[in-house]
């Protein structure tokens, strides 16, 4: 493999359940560009922290869990924005597909350089997160495009990739049944769509605010519960 190069790690989780098919070896990658007022890993968005890590220092971590994988598991980069590091992402998926480990890639999405298009080739599931329905709503809490993630879904159908849209549900700002209808609009533009989620807002990231010393900006904002899941998954019944 030429031009080998670290990658700067927040943390591992042994083996996650929620980050995508079957149990998964998850790498919580350093560093992100967006201002999602929802972020429950703000520990994870400054450049200067993580440790860093070589392809081979993942992989050899990622064999270890092997045996627990099964058929669906695997590893699931995540962050932070993993496509932040977008050419460590590809010598590691590359690397870890020669090993024969599944791989998924959880990510707001980015512009489809040629470093995101190499990740691509060797990303077995995408977990894109839609944030809102309109470009207003993007540049206005996000500090991005739409289009963005657009065209890296785009990027995703090109690549023939297998994909999962979520959707966070914050009271107030995203639970509105025009809202779900939009995103899941939205999401039927991927080729290889195998389903939307929908993802209840949640305050359990406030000891990491509280630590940082930074301000929660939903601190006041109630929780989803599940009975409003149940009835918005009304509106994505047909994907």
């Amino acid at each position: 493999m030429n031009n080998i190069i670290t990658g700067k790690v927040h943390s591992f989780q042994s083996l996650g359940a929620v980050d995508g098919p079957g149990l998964r070896f998850v790498v919580f990658l350093q560093g992100c560009p967006y201002t999602c007022p929802y972020c429950h890993n703000p520990d994870t968005k400054s450049y200067s922290g993580g440790e860093e890590y070589t392809v081979e220092d993942i992989v050899k971590k990622a064999l270890r869990f092997k045996p627990y994988f099964g058929k669906k598991g695997g590893v699931t980069l995540s962050g932070g924005e993993p496509l932040v590091q977008a050419e460590f992402a590809a010598q590691l998926f590359e690397a870890l597909h020669k090993e024969g480990i599944n791989t998924a890639l959880d990510t707001a999405g980015a512009y489809p350089t040629q470093a995101v298009k190499a990740v691509l080739r060797n990303t077995d599931t995408v977990l894109c997160d839609i944030k809102f329905p309109t470009d207003e709503q993007y540049k206005k809490y996000i500090g991005t495009s739409l289009e963005t993630t657009l065209a890296f879904v785009e990027a995703c159908n090109q690549a023939d990739t297998d994909i999962v849209i979520r959707h966070v549900i914050v009271p107030g700002l995203t639970d509105g049944a025009d809202s779900v209808k939009a995103v899941a609009a939205l999401a039927k533009r991927a080729k290889n769509l195998s389903k939307i989620e929908l993802l209840p807002f949640h305050k359990m990231c406030m000891e990491k605010y509280e630590r940082l010393g930074l301000e929660f900006p939903l601190k006041d904002t109630p929780e989803c519960d599940a009975a409003t899941i149940e009835k918005l998954k009304q509106y994505i019944q047909d994907i």
